[in-house]
């Protein structure tokens, strides 16, 4: 058998709020960057080790590149004019030169290393990220997944976490070596000439004021393109899911046309983005060269005229032009690199602000008042009073809605679509929570009840069947982890999943596609119920499980089903009257209220909405 590496996902039925609800769009106000930042910053921090050796190297990098001016600027002044006559230190010249080799050379080798622990620092740092991300969706409540297109959650998942990582892999190093190089750059220039590091001052007033008024756009567009992005792979998962349903109406040109116009704004706004962040380099650049031409002008003037006051270096000289020219050079170009990486950190940092923004929202709380519960002792008494309940407020989908469900009871739930029968699953399954009544089991509040025990006691075969892509034993697996290969054969028996396992080429171990696309929708159904079997719940909910089966395969199912629901607490939901003539109770919701109830005869006897709708499927009466 193959190994189980199946993930915990939990899966919606049909049902849930409207259409309409679920189409959030995202929204493009402004952000709290500077929060998200420091968000980001304690992710890094938690690397405590490869932190503080990427700090050690980046400083010793630094102290280097600082060095290297200096030296050049003492073997610039080993030449020196003397009475017309150019004199040479050899001597002292050489040795600033080897010494400057194995500076470069030590250089080279530590900034291959810094790249090394940076790249270290960023993966793990995003895989951090990735996997509480991850969890989070786990265990997000359903409301949420269905109030939010699930292509945008998984572009969050993805794309904004892969910017995350290039922008903290491309641009840690840059900032952090930028701040201790701007620092150092400093100390030395004043060391060198005050006066010249008051002129080379005025060029840093210019970036401040060019970088404040290019990062109010920056903000603007940047998040406005994450948005979009994530829109556009809402919109693709969509028609990729519904791809036949797309070519069986013809809507070709419709989901075209949607995705271009999505493609269109994602295109106007990237544009926009990308102009605010390609000009602050070009910006930066002039700025660091005018800066470069006022200091080689004063530096220049300076010397001629023996003017150097309160310089630790004493007089000025060519070495001393030459080194401080590197500085200058040195001082801006850390400045030059963050706004030249501006638009990629802009674009992480509104990536991190949607990670922050799944993980900010409030897990499914799992805590009941009755810790001890125990799933074996479950007998199965259910019972709905004076529900209220509606997805979106002022849309009451049940109300005044009472039913009693008894211990072993085989109860079957109709009514027309729309008219709440799936929501009672939904509220059972603490899928959602009610606004107003109670709902008990066993005699305790289901709100008293820890969700992962509610649940393990509950069973359901939905409609909308989900297909993992795993073998045809692991999918039957996830019903129960642990079950054993005679127990999945047993149950996958039961539900008739052997007539067409064993007659494909691995068996039970075939491999099967994402969503079962190489099993028809029968057989996918068969395999949901086989999950079902072997969870061997004391509650059981068939959700229209029979739906998609044929006639013939529907009788066999039926015998299972009269098997497996034997001794337990059935709650059957279905459109098919036949599957369900031999149910103890039968319910019929309207409007969101149960208005008939009793045993398949007695129901017809009374003529009412469910004589109506059996007559409508098997005497072909109309209503």
């Amino acid at each position: 058998m193959a190994e189980n590496k199946m993930p915990p996902v939990r899966v919606m039925g049909r049902g849930g709020p409207p259409p309409h609800a679920r189409m959030g769009m995202p929204t493009e106000k402004p952000k709290d960057a500077k929060k998200t930042v420091k968000r980001l910053i304690g992710y890094i921090g938690k690397n405590k080790f490869l932190m503080l050796a990427l700090l050690c190297i980046m400083l010793v990098v630094t102290v280097l590149g600082l060095l290297a001016p200096f030296i050049q600027g003492l073997a610039i002044d080993c030449i020196t004019i003397s009475e017309d006559r150019l004199q040479v230190d050899l001597e002292g010249m050489i040795t600033c030169l080897i010494i400057l080799g194995c500076v470069y050379l030590l250089n080279s080798g530590l900034t291959y290393f810094q790249g090394i622990f940076a790249a270290k620092l960023s993966q793990t740092t995003v895989k951090t990220m990735r996997s509480e991300l991850f969890k989070k969706i786990s265990y997000l409540p359903i409301k949420y997944t269905d109030t939010h297109q699930h292509g945008d959650i998984m572009s969050r998942m993805t794309n904004d976490v892969e910017n995350i990582s290039n922008t903290v892999s491309q641009s840690i190093a840059s900032l952090f070596s930028g701040v201790l190089t701007l620092i150092g750059c400093v100390v030395l220039m004043l060391y060198y000439s005050p006066m010249l590091t008051l002129v080379s001052m005025t060029c840093v007033v210019l970036t401040l004021i060019v970088t404040k008024n290019l990062t109010k756009f920056m903000r603007k567009y940047f998040p406005m393109q994450q948005a979009l992005l994530g829109r556009l792979n809402g919109h693709i998962e969509e028609m990729v899911t519904g791809y036949k349903t797309v070519s069986a109406f013809s809507r070709e040109n419709k989901a075209c046309d949607e995705f271009n116009e999505i493609s269109e704004q994602l295109k106007n706004a990237s544009i926009k983005a990308q102009i605010c962040g390609g000009i602050m380099g070009p910006c930066m650049n002039v700025i660091s060269n005018i800066g470069f031409l006022l200091v080689a002008g004063f530096g220049a003037y300076f010397l001629i005229i023996d003017f150097n006051p309160l310089a630790l270096k004493g007089a000025m000289s060519v070495g001393t032009i030459q080194a401080f020219l590197q500085y200058t050079k040195n001082f801006t170009r850390p400045i030059n690199e963050i706004a030249q990486q501006y638009a990629a950190i802009q674009t992480a940092i509104a990536g991190a602000e949607r990670v922050f923004e799944i993980m900010d929202n409030p897990p499914e709380t799992d805590q009941g008042k009755n810790n001890e519960f125990d799933v074996d002792s479950v007998k199965g008494d259910i019972n709905f009073t004076g529900i209220e309940f509606s997805y979106v407020p002022g849309e009451i989908v049940l109300h005044d809605f009472d039913l009693w469900i008894k211990s072993g009871q085989k109860l079957a739930i109709v009514g027309a679509t729309g008219s709440g029968k799936t929501t009672v699953v939904n509220l059972l399954t603490r899928f959602y929570d009610i606004d107003k009544g109670s709902i008990t089991l066993d005699g305790r509040s289901i709100y008293d009840i820890p969700k992962s025990k509610l649940r393990e006691s509950i069973g359901i075969v939905l409609q909308d069947t989900v297909i993992f892509n795993d073998t045809i034993a692991q999918n039957i697996r996830y019903g129960r982890l642990d079950a054993t290969d005679e127990e999945i054969i047993r149950a996958a028996t039961m539900a008739k999943v052997n007539e067409f396992a064993e007659k494909m080429p691995q068996g039970y171990n075939t491999m099967l596609t994402e969503g079962g696309g190489n099993l028809s929708q029968g057989q996918r159904q068969l395999i949901a119920i086989a999950r079902a079997i072997l969870a061997d719940p004391k509650i059981l909910i068939l959700d229209e499980a029979t739906s998609s089966i044929d006639t013939r395969t529907e009788v066999y199912i039926q015998e299972a089903m009269i098997a497996l629901m034997k001794g337990r607490t059935s709650l059957i939901i279905a459109h098919r009257l036949s599957t369900i003539r031999d149910a103890d109770k039968i319910v019929v919701i309207d409007d969101g209220k149960v208005v008939e109830a009793g045993n398949h005869e007695k129901l017809l006897s009374e003529n009412g909405t469910y004589a109506r709708l059996y007559n409508t499927q098997f005497a072909g009466i109309s209503t």
